[in-house]
């Protein structure tokens, strides 16, 4: 996690569990859904964050490095217990210009193993 270190800051994304636990109880039919709908939620929030801080020029990356940081970070910001972090989200300059992605092929990609 040190090479994250020379990074501008840190987007902690959590959910509450306190909150689905209430809405499972709330509306019981949907109940199995509401973490379902939480990760859904999460993911959305990320790609807006992620989308904001590209359309300004600032880098950034989606990392989960919990369960190893969820004590010092809640302790850190005296979170509450119900606070469950789900992903982190360190940005800051680009100092170089990205590696090109690699794909495969999609002849490889939808092959049918029989």
């Amino acid at each position: 996690m040190s090479a994250f270190a020379a990074g501008a800051g840190t987007v902690l994304f959590f959910e509450d569990q306190d909150v689905i636990a209430e809405l499972q109880r709330k509306f019981p039919l949907y109940a199995d859904n509401f973490p379902t709908f939480a990760e859904h939620s999460a993911g959305m929030a990320q790609f807006a964050v992620w989308t904001a801080l590209a359309e300004a020029g600032i880098g950034a990356s989606l990392q989960h490095y919990n369960p190893v940081i969820d004590e010092a970070v809640a302790k850190e910001w005296s979170l509450p217990a119900s606070w469950h972090l789900r992903a982190q989200m360190p940005f800051g300059s680009n100092l170089k210009p990205f590696a090109g992605k690699t794909f495969i092929a999609d002849e490889l990609r939808f092959k049918t193993f029989r």
